[in-house]
């Protein structure tokens, strides 16, 4: 198959000082001529069971939006990490529950810009199309802490961005000019509303993420919102009734093969091979999620045996329950919670340390903070903090 049709022109600009340097507007999606589906077809088939299996952990998880809530928190400091902060999950939620994180105040504040951009276009599209507004919306949620606020959040850019070098002129790759930059994103989101073009929800997920990374439309925040995209149109197309996937993860580990297959779709117009790649992805991200979520059944079923068996009282199973949604917690949060008095809780912590299933890691003598250090083991595997030079 020729496929030189699928790739895009380069359009001659000028900088500052007479520079001239290549902007990229790609063509517009599907591509043309057609995928070669054939050669997809057993990857992803794959792809989509393993998908079908995670998606069914939805329906035997006693409380998924638990396993949600947590999952969520995991994704944004992996897709953070991708771009270069070095915030930890334990971090994020030191920061959640008003507690110094041990990393700088900003990339913490970015990861949690991250959650709530997340939970508010999930939030957002169970009655709004997904819609270059919207996107536009979740751009503004994303980019609200100290690092964003001057990067025109929820606004489109009216300037030449570029990635890698320090100009256009030296870049590795420079996205379409701004006069270029409306019309190529009026495509992209024909393409999302498009129902003439039946397509896999998996490949239109494929297709998407590379055309929005090569528009780059915003200032910045381009990354971390593209990766959303994904999970956001397999919630949309019905290939996922729960957000349990997402790909940050498996893109930290093989970043290089990443970008490296976001610019052979530029320059030889190969969707195939970047498609294979991303159905990999979709494969191991959802085993790995699944195994994840059938350790996290294992463990509270042993760590409630526990305390079924130390016959204590419902208060403990209460706090208990408590450290299920926060893993990482202080008394404070737990009177607030819990609706119980301090020395119930008291003695409650008392009890679950005896037993082995929090413990003390403050060493205040007031303001305790208390971590269920297994559970948070298994939700931050390949969480350490990845320095990168990709904005």
């Amino acid at each position: 198959m020729d496929k030189t049709g699928r790739i895009g022109e380069y359009i001659k600009s000028s900088a500052a000082a007479g520079e001239h340097y290549l902007a990229y507007v790609p063509q517009p999606l599907p591509p043309v001529p057609p995928l070669d589906m054939l050669d997809l077809a057993e990857l992803l088939d794959k792809a989509s069971a393993a998908l079908g299996r995670l998606d069914g952990m939805s329906m035997v998880l006693p409380d998924p939006s638990l396993f949600i809530y947590m999952y969520i928190r995991k994704e944004a400091v992996l897709s953070s990490q991708v771009e270069g902060t070095q915030s930890s999950l334990s971090d994020l939620l030191f920061f959640e529950n008003e507690d110094a994180p041990g990393v700088p105040f900003d990339d913490v504040a970015e990861v949690s810009s991250y959650v709530t951009a997340m939970n508010y276009g999930l939030e957002r599209l169970k009655d709004f199309p997904l819609s270059l507004r919207l996107i536009r919306e979740i751009h503004g949620q994303l980019m609200n802490n100290a690092r964003g606020r001057n990067k025109n959040p929820g606004e489109f850019r009216s300037s030449q961005n570029w990635i890698g070098g320090s100009r256009p002129g030296n870049a590795r790759f420079v996205p379409p000019p701004p006069e270029k930059l409306k019309e190529a994103l009026y495509s992209f989101e024909k393409f999302l509303h498009d129902e003439n073009t039946k397509l896999p929800a998996l490949i239109k997920a494929a297709l998407a993420h590379v055309q929005f990374e090569t528009l780059h439309p915003f200032l910045d925040g381009n990354g971390r919102l593209g990766r959303l995209l994904i999970t956001f149109i397999l919630c949309v197309e019905g290939a996922l009734t729960k957000p349990l996937l997402y790909l940050s993860l498996y893109l930290k580990a093989n970043r290089q093969a990443y970008y490296d297959y976001l610019q052979s779709v530029r320059e030889t117009g190969d969707w195939e091979a970047w498609i294979k790649f991303f159905l990999r992805g979709v494969v191991e991200t959802s085993n790995q999620a699944t195994e994840t979520a059938i350790s996290i059944l294992d463990l509270f079923k042993k760590d409630r045996s526990l305390i079924e068996e130390s016959g204590r009282g419902t208060a403990l199973m209460i706090v208990y329950n408590h450290f299920q949604h926060y893993p990482l917690s202080n008394t404070t949060r737990l009177r607030a919670e819990t609706k119980k008095p301090l020395p119930t809780i008291l003695r409650s912590l008392a009890s679950l340390e005896q037993l082995g299933i929090i413990k003390e890691i403050s060493g205040k003598e007031r303001h305790k903070v208390f971590v269920y250090r297994e559970y948070l083991d298994i939700l931050g595997r390949d969480t350490e903090p990845l320095i990168s030079d990709i904005n």
